[in-house]
């Protein structure tokens, strides 16, 4: 082969290195490598730095799509992180303790979190930042409410699906449950939420939060001491409770009526 015809090859070989990238699923590599491979001759790269500095951008690339549809799935109504948590708001929070929780081992553990404390004091805002470095660190996640829990798997218990609707509230490594306590539940959802509890116990975390002390939470369960003495029993046996004080953050700039 002469000079001439390898020279006149290159751009077919090129365009059938494209094609088998795609093939691969390999689009960062496909889209960076006649680039890269300029700025290795111009750098004096070795074959392997080269090659290196392909795979990177190809797992970065993958480990963000990742990260997207984990945080996608989680359903969390906003984005928050633990960096944008007003601190010096609540009169009582243990800052050290919430830091902490952000090591996440409660998950590796299948331990629980709850978020005690009255409206406006933060405690959706530090759900959901947990569940966000939760998805980060490559745990699946979901993000609900009770009632939208109840909600769901009555329409399933209705319908005869309840044994396939419950897994979505089974199968995450963490399950946030917010606002336990802000409307009273009768006792099919009481039994409902109780059997995603149940379920979990030992086998998934679970992140809840409540504006209730736990001596009140048989008002939020139709008054049934004995099933909201099972709830308490099964949540509050490997938990951390954070406790936080204090006037509503939301009404902070409210001008109140005279």
């Amino acid at each position: 082969m002469s000079k001439d015809d390898h020279t006149d090859d290159e751009p077919r070989n090129g365009d059938s290195l494209s094609k088998l990238l795609q093939r691969l699923q390999l689009p960062y590599i496909r889209a960076h490598y006649h680039e890269l491979a300029q700025t290795a001759a111009e750098q004096g790269w070795g074959h392997l730095d080269y090659l290196q500095r392909l795979i990177e951008g190809e797992v970065a690339r993958r480990e963000d799509k990742s990260l997207a549809q984990r945080v996608r799935r989680a359903r969390f109504p906003m984005l928050k992180t633990l960096d944008q948590f007003q601190w010096s708001w609540p009169k009582k929070i243990n800052r050290p303790q919430i830091q902490n929780l952000f090591r996440l081992n409660f998950i590796e553990q299948k331990a629980n979190v709850i978020f005690l404390g009255g409206v406006g004091l933060g405690k959706t805002h530090l759900s959901i930042a947990l569940g966000q470095a939760a998805c980060a660190r490559g745990h699946s996640v979901l993000f609900t409410t009770a009632i939208d829990i109840i909600h769901t798997l009555s329409a399933a218990t209705g319908a005869g699906d309840l044994k396939r609707a419950m897994q979505r509230y089974l199968k995450p490594s963490l399950l946030l449950i917010d606002e336990v306590g802000y409307l009273p539940i009768d006792k099919l959802g009481a039994d409902l939420l109780f059997q995603i509890i149940s379920t979990r116990y030992e086998r998934g975390a679970i992140v809840l939060s409540t504006n209730r002390a736990y001596k009140k939470w048989p008002e939020i369960f139709n008054n049934d001491s004995t099933l909201t003495s099972a709830i308490l029993d099964r949540l509050l046996h490997r938990c951390e409770t954070a406790v936080i004080e204090g006037k509503s953050y939301r009404a902070k700039d409210r001008v109140e009526e005279p």
